[in-house]
């Protein structure tokens, strides 16, 4: 009886391991993106000062919904800008986003969610709207698309 549940354990495992993965390397996103041939969605989001972004992660980000979408149809990539010490990043992982920000960010704006393809080229931005986790999903493909 335990082989059994040390098995099912890792299946389930495994199969949580393919699920959506959040990016935090651009390079290693553009790989992704070319390799399955899919949209990068890059998040400007600022997760412990900023309330509209932690409305987005828990209305669309977070819901089962849209996690299961996003797994076979966007590269996921954040950028995180947390203000408390306790969430601080990493001095290496703090300038890979200051750059993505002088990028692509050039204003400031939190959250902004910019939607690129695989060479890193902007295809379309959005924010945080009052969208149902399908209706959010509609709109990222359509900017995909442009």
């Amino acid at each position: 009886m335990r082989t059994y549940t040390l098995l099912l354990f890792f299946c389930i495992l495994a199969f949580s391991a393919n699920a959506q993965q959040w990016q935090t390397d651009f390079e290693q996103a553009k790989s992704l993106a070319a390799e399955n041939d899919l949209p990068i969605v890059l998040v400007f989001q600022g997760s412990d000062w900023c309330a509209p972004c932690i409305r987005l992660d828990r209305e669309i980000w977070a819901t089962e919904t849209f996690r299961k979408y996003a797994e076979t149809h966007f590269v996921m990539l954040k950028a995180d800008f947390p203000r408390r010490k306790q969430n601080a990043l990493s001095p290496e992982q703090t300038e890979a986003n200051a750059r993505l920000a002088e990028t692509y960010n050039k204003n400031g704006i939190f959250p902004l969610v910019v939607v690129l393809d695989a060479r890193g080229n902007v295809k379309g931005r959005a924010g945080y709207e009052r969208l149902s986790p399908e209706d959010y999903i509609k709109m990222l493909e359509s900017l995909s698309r442009s």
